[in-house]
């Protein structure tokens, strides 16, 4: 990054260095509101959707979030790509967040909060760690392997507050992602705005949903 540049006044390096760190910041968190705003939208235009299509528009909002994969320096694809998935997820999860919003808003309300209060505490951490903790992915996917694997298994067995272990282990794993996301952010360049966005994009969306789950069962209980 220009920060890590020699130009003879070190007062002019530094400036270029913060002005590049915000452009990515602010290129990135764009993207991130924008998206979640299509999801928004999409929610509440898939809310009397039923079992099917809704599930088939959740498939098409992963795999457009796979196809930035082989998309991410492709530019206007990439954001096409972003966007859609934002949408179609939206679409997919609108008749579960419907059913939530009806039977307890204040669960959808608190888990909204919850969720805002999450990523920004955790995000500022990451950002503000000059280290690049970019190792750390494997270890958090290794653990996320293993959540997938929990979720599976706890689908054919009886076993107490599984429901509870599932949301507290996946809000664990993704807070770490978010401190990583953020983290990366700051030694990022302008071309990974896309990538950073959907990997924070869906962290937002994950520990929402985590927190829903937590809620959602503490006010039916």
């Amino acid at each position: 990054m220009s920060s890590r540049e020699t130009f003879g006044q070190s007062g002019a390096a530094v400036s270029l260095g913060g002005t590049a760190e915000g452009s990515v910041f602010g290129q990135v968190m764009g993207l991130v509101a924008a998206t979640l705003g299509l999801l928004t939208l999409g929610a509440y235009l898939g809310r009397h959707l039923a079992g099917g299509p809704s599930l088939v528009c959740f498939l098409i909002g992963f795999l457009c979030i796979v196809g930035l994969n082989f998309a991410r320096d492709a530019g206007a694809l990439a954001v096409a790509l972003l966007f859609a998935a934002g949408i179609f997820l939206g679409l997919g999860l609108g008749g579960g967040l419907s059913a939530y919003a009806e039977a307890d808003p204040g669960a959808v309300w608190q888990s909204a909060a919850a969720t805002a209060l999450f990523i920004g505490a955790l995000g500022s951490v990451g950002y503000a760690i000059s280290a690049d903790l970019s190792a750390g992915y494997r270890i958090l996917f290794i653990l996320l392997l293993g959540l997938i694997v929990y979720g599976f298994v706890s689908l054919f067995t009886s076993m107490p507050g599984s429901n509870v272990i599932y949301a507290v282990l996946g809000l664990g794993i993704f807070g770490g992602y978010t401190v990583l996301d953020f983290n990366r952010m700051r030694h990022a360049g302008v071309e990974e705005a896309v990538p950073l966005a959907s990997g924070i994009f869906l962290d937002v969306l994950n520990v929402f949903l985590f927190f829903l789950q937590l809620f959602g069962r503490r006010q039916s209980s």
